[in-house]
């Protein structure tokens, strides 16, 4: 079966400001995003990749323009179920006033117990991101060959759900996941079980450095990137 590269977009200017974006339209890789997504066709050049996946939001697009400008020949595909949690009426809103919530508690603690009010469930989410690969893994296979690459850019809490699926982790766990904007992991599928073979490769471990308080209290810069409460952690989607 084929190995899967999942690609979180880049830091977007929801991230800097520290929105829950969800799914708002018009929210767009910030400088730092950009320079993050030109840099993606040089880590991943030396991977053949039979197509490449997205959610339809702009931050994805985004990120693999400069992926499908450097590949002509890859074949973009776009695939809803692999789009944002749908947060409903969280989404837009400051993740410092979320943490008053009393559902955020839930949100990190037992997640598979969290429905977010006017959006879906965590556990709808999951479902439909495993059943998105699920298909794409059996296409791709069909259409290059077992031992084919292909390559989703989605958003940190879909991400984590896959990851935490391939692990046969319960969902109430997938808060322990980290995921990075421009992250790269991967999961290569077999018959019998996935492998985890990467988790959040940025081949940068400045975010490992002690936190800037300062930053954090401002909500942008490295600290705030790894803090979110929901969006994929990295300071939301």
């Amino acid at each position: 079966m084929p190995t899967l590269i999942l690609v979180r977009h880049g830091r977007s200017t929801a991230n800097t400001s520290g929105v829950l974006a969800g799914r708002t339209p018009g929210v767009a890789l910030d400088e730092r995003g950009a320079a993050q997504a030109a840099a993606l066709p040089a880590r991943l050049a030396r991977i053949p990749l039979a197509v490449a996946v997205s959610s339809p939001l702009q931050r994805c697009r985004e990120t693999l323009g400069p992926l499908l400008d450097a590949r002509p020949g890859l074949r973009l595909e776009t695939d809803d179920r692999i789009n944002e949690c749908d947060y409903g009426d969280w989404s837009g809103r400051k993740l410092a006033e979320l943490g008053d919530e009393p559902l955020m508690e839930i949100v990190q603690q037992h997640p598979s117990a969290a429905a977010f009010p006017g959006g879906e469930s965590m556990r709808e989410m999951q479902a439909r991101a495993v059943a998105a690969v699920r298909d794409w893994n059996a296409r791709v296979e069909e259409t290059h060959g077992a031992e084919a690459v292909y390559l989703m850019c989605s958003h940190g809490d879909i991400i984590k759900s896959l990851v935490a699926d391939a692990l046969g982790m319960h969902l109430d766990l997938f808060q322990r996941i980290s995921v990075e904007p421009c992250s790269v992991t991967a999961i290569r599928y077999t018959r019998l079980r996935p492998y985890l073979v990467r988790l959040g490769d940025t081949g940068d471990f400045g975010s490992l450095a002690p936190r800037d308080n300062d930053a954090a209290d401002a909500g942008g810069g490295a600290a705030s990137e790894r803090d979110g409460a929901v969006g994929g952690g990295a300071g939301a989607a």
